[in-house]
């Protein structure tokens, strides 16, 4: 893919109402009928397990295109210690630029970033076969468990620093900030312009 002119820098609060229509766009329908990511973020920015050096923007030529937002995490190890981890997501691009490797190049440089930052450890929940592009395997096949399910091939996990994991086994649980309430959801979409909202085959829920 070719990189030019695109950069990646912080997001900034003028940036706030661009960003959340840009991931409703990007998720609309997706998963569920209309979405509930853009208001995931919206809540996570004031919740003290938000990383605010790592909470991206992706421009291409001055447009904005992407998104992506850390939060801090753990691992409840099973000899008692909270491991520090971090979880990303929603990672957003743009419906008229997905499936052409922004995705990817946004996952992998902020990576970067949050290894600089300190962190050993990534957990999420995505599918294997685009994560998987970029070093993540199944949680279960290093001894991590995902909370909710014995068997979560959906719950990913990537190591910054080599050995970081090595020996340790436990359950991951997601930051509450992902748990929202989706009333509240409801009317904070109201606030944007009105979409149409479809059942659609291979939607989540």
């Amino acid at each position: 893919m070719d990189h030019t002119g695109l950069t990646i820098r912080r997001e900034t609060p003028a940036d706030y109402a661009a960003v959340e229509t840009l991931i409703r766009e990007a998720f609309w329908n997706v998963y569920r009928p209309g979405c509930l990511e853009h208001y995931v973020v919206h809540t996570f920015r004031g919740k003290p397990d938000f990383v605010p050096q790592l909470d991206l923007v992706l421009e291409r030529e001055g447009q904005l295109i992407g998104h992506i937002l850390y939060v801090r995490s753990h691992i409840q190890a099973d000899d008692g210690r909270a491991i520090p981890t971090m979880t990303f997501g929603p990672i957003s691009i743009h419906p008229a630029f997905q499936r052409q490797g922004y995705g990817k190049f946004l996952l992998d440089q902020s990576m970067e970033q949050a290894r600089e930052l300190g962190a050993g450890a990534l957990c999420i929940e995505g599918n294997i076969a685009f994560y998987g592009k970029s070093g993540f395997v199944e949680g279960s096949s290093r001894g991590i468990r995902y909370f909710a399910k014995e068997e979560a091939p959906y719950f990913l996990l990537k190591e910054l620093k080599e050995g970081f994991l090595t020996g340790i086994t436990g359950v991951y649980r997601p930051p509450e900030g992902y748990f929202v309430d989706e009333q509240e959801a409801e009317a904070f979409d109201a606030t944007f312009p009105p979409k149409v909202k479809r059942r659609l085959p291979g939607q989540l829920g």
